[in-house]
């Protein structure tokens, strides 16, 4: 699970490691869908967890290629791709995201081709903000 998944240490606070995320994924070509706020979720349902939300994010030329296929369709369920944003006991703020290269070359074809390319715009973006 170590390779499906990876977690980096943003060098700016919450909200400006999402602000950031989101300009930099809108500057990038890509349009942010939705940003869930976790923890006001959480709150709601009388539940007290850490600060949370998590960036929805789609690149309307890469998803086309997997809806527009009656064969890809089925991957659909991986879309939009997102982004976690989220606070730590450690009051430190990260970022994780989904392997989704490594999830799609199991897959194959358009498929690994459009995840492949959508996982290294992400990373991209998430080198951004990272504290090194």
């Amino acid at each position: 699970m170590d390779q499906m998944f990876f977690e980096s240490k943003s060098k700016y606070e919450f909200e400006e490691t999402v602000s950031k995320l989101s300009e930099i994924i809108s500057e990038s070509g890509w349009k942010v869908i939705y940003i869930h706020d976790l923890q006001e979720t959480m709150r709601k349902n009388g539940k007290d967890v850490n600060r949370v939300k998590v960036i929805e994010l789609c690149k309307p030329d890469y998803a086309y290629r997997l809806l527009s296929e009656d064969t890809l369709r089925i991957y659909s369920n991986m879309m939009p791709c997102r982004i976690s944003v989220y606070e730590k006991k450690d009051g430190k703020i990260y970022v994780s995201r989904l392997n989704s290269a490594m999830l799609s070359s199991m897959i194959g074809g358009v498929v690994e081709d459009v995840m492949s390319q959508a996982y290294r715009d992400a990373e991209s973006f998430i080198v951004k903000t990272e504290d090194n």
